[in-house]
């Protein structure tokens, strides 16, 4: 089944290049990411994968579905495909939504004999408002028995941990009046504003270590000479869990609130991108994928393990839905960072392509293994339900 596998993956090596090329200079924002979307489920449909469009109400997701008819497990396999501003495809998503793909038909080729179901999702926007939390609220994920994906990197990691994280935006509505003439008319919107800052900073010594809130002013007024009647500052909190994170995020707004109420501003609290919950990195799963990746000649001493999550990711959510994993793969020797040009170069590269392969095949072969193994899948639902 391996050797299929393998095989499988080898023989559209020229389609797998030429999907991950034409996303990666063709990038497309969150939400907008119609071309790619297009490119991957028409390349599913072609190999037999039955696809719904616009899974969950979000117009550029879809959920592909192969099944073997016969039973076993169900896996499941993400794609991301969106881009960032100004700097397209510098997180390397052209060539996760391409390596989700490459993985489903490799791993099709294997189920008629090992059984189960294929899953492939869709899920746009990851760098905003990731629709793996619209598709996760749905339950579209709650029957898998692993959802898998592997992020570019410049190394070979283990899945580890994310933050959890909230975007906030703290908005302030003030009086505007002349700030020479007759400031006393004037309610300073701004003021509220910058008191948040000094109060949220004044409460960083007694927030947990793992705790981070970081924020810009969005808004700040018109003119020097004009009291802002409006001001707003946007912030992401993060925090090792769930529970944490939405304490944090109380304490932020009880800061805007008494801002509010020494400034005389009035206060409006909004969401403005999805909240994402923390990884729970499934450790069996992670064993299995780890050991294929040394089964396609990665040497042990070159698998890191993650020292800790200091970001976040929409994966979080399906993490506390079905057992998950969020590995990296290397894509270049160079020690490159995401969301830069030059990580922009590594996922349009050769070394970018090989390493996607190689990514590809640890998690269709992980997949086999769940698909015809009920005493492995119970073992990992055990360790789920333990850690949830």
């Amino acid at each position: 089944m391996k050797e299929q596998i393998i095989e499988t993956i080898d023989t559209h090596r020229s389609a797998w290049k030429a999907i991950s090329q034409d996303i990666g200079k063709r990038p497309e924002l969150g939400g907008e990411e119609v071309f790619a979307s297009k490119t991957l489920t028409e390349t599913l449909e072609a190999h037999g994968f039955k696809v719904e469009r616009a899974a969950a109400g979000v117009p550029t997701a879809f959920h592909a579905v192969y099944e073997s008819g016969k039973e076993g497990g169900h896996i499941g396999l993400m794609c991301e495909y969106d881009a960032l501003p100004d700097l397209g495809h510098a997180c390397g998503h052209n060539l996760i939504g391409t390596q989700g793909v490459a993985a489903a038909i490799g791993l099709k080729s294997a189920a008629d004999q090992a059984g189960g179901t294929i899953h492939v999702f869709g899920t746009p926007a990851e760098e905003t408002n990731g629709a793996k939390v619209t598709m996760a609220d749905a339950g579209m994920f709650d029957q898998l028995d692993a959802a898998l994906m592997a992020h570019p990197a410049d190394a070979y990691v283990k899945s580890g941990s994310s933050l959890a994280m909230d975007a906030i935006e703290l908005s302030f509505h003030g009086k505007s009046a002349h700030a020479a003439a007759a400031p006393e008319y004037g309610i300073n919107a701004l003021d509220a504003v910058l008191q948040t800052f000094n109060s949220i900073n004044a409460r960083r010594e007694h927030l947990r270590d793992d705790v981070k809130i970081h924020g810009i002013i969005s808004a700040g007024g018109q003119a020097p000479n004009i009291v802002p009647d409006y001001a707003a500052a946007k912030f992401y909190v993060r925090a090792a869990s769930r529970e944490t994170c939405n304490d944090a995020a109380a304490k932020l707004i009880s800061a805007g609130e008494g801002a509010a109420l020494a400034s005389g501003a009035r206060l409006e609290v909004s969401y403005y991108e999805y909240s994402y919950d923390n990884l729970i990195t499934n450790e069996r799963l992670s064993e299995l994928f780890t050991d294929q990746l040394e089964s396609l000649g990665i040497a042990e001493k070159n698998i890191q393990a993650q020292d800790s999550g200091g970001g976040s990711l929409d994966m979080g959510n399906v993490s506390q839905r079905c057992p998950a994993i969020h590995p990296y793969i290397q894509i270049s020797r160079d020690a490159v960072q995401p969301h830069t040009p030059e990580f922009r170069t590594a996922a349009l590269s050769e070394q970018g392509f090989e390493g996607m392969i190689i990514g590809a095949k640890a998690l269709a072969l992980t997949g086999a293994h769940i698909l015809n193994d009920p005493e492995l899948r119970a073992e990992i639902h055990r360790e789920f339900s333990a850690r949830l």
